[in-house]
């Protein structure tokens, strides 16, 4: 599977539970919708990404990723210590200049 580079480095750094280079993989303007909530510009979605980590302990398998333009969208299991864990979950993303723009994960 052919990943646009910043996705893979989300990934890895998501299932190295890093939260500082899972937040540089976005712009500093970026938003990300996730569970009913919108985080907006790195500082919320470090926050928001480090609170994940430490209550579900998510892990991603990369299953699909297909890209049209500065969009893409990846379909990935993600495990984790959540009811249902594992759960095919599709991250919608926008992508500018090399990094996220945009993120909304939906199931």
């Amino acid at each position: 599977m052919n990943l646009p580079k910043v996705v893979s480095d989300l990934i890895k750094a998501q299932n190295e539970f890093d939260s500082t280079a899972y937040t540089n993989c976005f712009s500093e303007t970026a938003i990300v919708h996730d569970e009913g909530k919108e985080h907006t510009g790195r500082t919320e979605i470090e926050h928001w990404i480090t609170e994940s980590n430490e209550k579900y302990q998510s892990t991603m398998k990369p299953l699909d990723f297909q890209q049209n333009g500065r969009t893409g969208v990846l379909s990935a299991e993600v495990s984790g210590t959540f009811p249902g864990s594992p759960l095919t979950l599709k991250f919608h993303f926008e992508i500018i200049d090399g990094l996220i723009q945009s993120l909304n994960v939906t199931g």
